[in-house]
């Protein structure tokens, strides 16, 4: 989720339900190094709370530090990546990368637990790839050293995003009866119906949503509807998507600037109206246009535009 789950898609994530979130990963290097855009990551704020701030590196004694720096911006909790399976973080060791060397994950995670008072939360894979997968070793072993909650993808880092993510791994580890603290499950949960049958049936305490909340925050609060009564929710009309597209934009130029909120909201447009015919002309002008009023005046125009022929479309 880098470059992606910044305080302006928190802040709609937020507005529909999302019970706890964290913020993009941050590099321990760029922490302790005083470099920009890792600290502007460390903005955040009072109604995003609960969060927690998200860290990665493949040295000791920077993650340490860095913890420190993330505890001072005052999150709810400190966490650390070991799930980022892209090759630039895991040949250094970094996200996924610690998987090939269990010992070193569990000193990093102890000193880490030791440096900071907040609490200290994990975010992994299970395994590098199904030869090594040692997922319920790992769970308890950092139980052990103190964190306080557990994430798990339930994919290898070989598997990357691909393939059928195996939650049967963690009704293992909670079929155990080993672990005390939270257990989260994550991957391939994108609709209400998964979220609540993979809970149910593996388990875990909760589940974690990424990429199925991208241009699509109407999950969270569909997901809770689910659960409480079994129905499901209408899906947002088009009125509702272009309202909270244009809300993520204004947030965007806030906290980012005009130029490079425009930018990098560019990457959100085609999530957030996704299955739509015949918008291609209007998603080329939205990722081409430098005008912030060109942009808001191309929204409603969709608004308008596709209104009829979307609420008729089916659910």
């Amino acid at each position: 989720m880098e470059d992606v789950s910044d305080p302006p898609f928190r802040a709609v994530c937020k507005a529909h339900g999302a019970d706890l979130m964290y913020t993009e990963f941050i590099s321990a290097e760029g922490l302790i190094r005083d470099a920009e855009k890792s600290l502007h990551k460390l903005d955040i704020y009072d109604e995003e709370r609960p969060i927690g701030i998200q860290i990665f590196g493949g040295e000791i004694d920077s993650m340490r530090e860095a913890a420190a720096i993330a505890e001072a911006a005052n999150p709810e909790l400190v966490d650390i990546n070991y799930g980022c399976p892209v090759t630039k973080v895991t040949c250094k060791g970094a996200g996924a990368g610690i998987l090939k060397d269990i010992p070193k994950m569990v000193r990093m995670t102890e000193e880490i637990v030791k440096r900071v008072n907040k609490p200290v939360t994990v975010k992994t894979r299970l395994g590098w790839d199904t030869e090594s997968i040692n997922v319920l070793e790992v769970a308890l072993r950092l139980q052990d050293i103190g964190i306080q909650a557990l994430t798990i993808h339930a994919r290898t880092r070989v598997q990357m995003y691909k393939g059928e993510a195996d939650w049967s791994w963690l009704a293992k580890i909670k079929d155990s009866g080993k672990l005390h603290i939270p257990l989260f499950g994550n991957g391939d949960i994108d609709s209400p119906e998964k979220a609540v049958a993979y809970q149910q049936d593996y388990g875990v305490d909760g589940v974690m949503v990424g990429r199925a909340s991208i241009g699509y925050p109407w999950i969270f609060e569909e997901i809770k509807h689910y659960r409480a009564t079994g129905l499901k929710l209408a899906p947002p009309t088009m009125e509702q998507r272009v309202a909270v597209c244009l809300q993520h934009f204004e947030k965007s130029l806030e906290w980012k600037g005009q130029h490079v909120g425009i930018v990098e909201m560019r990457r959100h447009y085609s999530n957030y109206f996704k299955g739509i015919p015949d918008f291609k002309p209007f998603r080329m002008k939205l990722v081409t246009s430098e005008d912030a009023t060109e942009i808001r005046d191309t929204l409603m125009e969709v608004a308008h535009l596709f209104a009829d022929a979307y609420e008729h479309q089916p659910a």
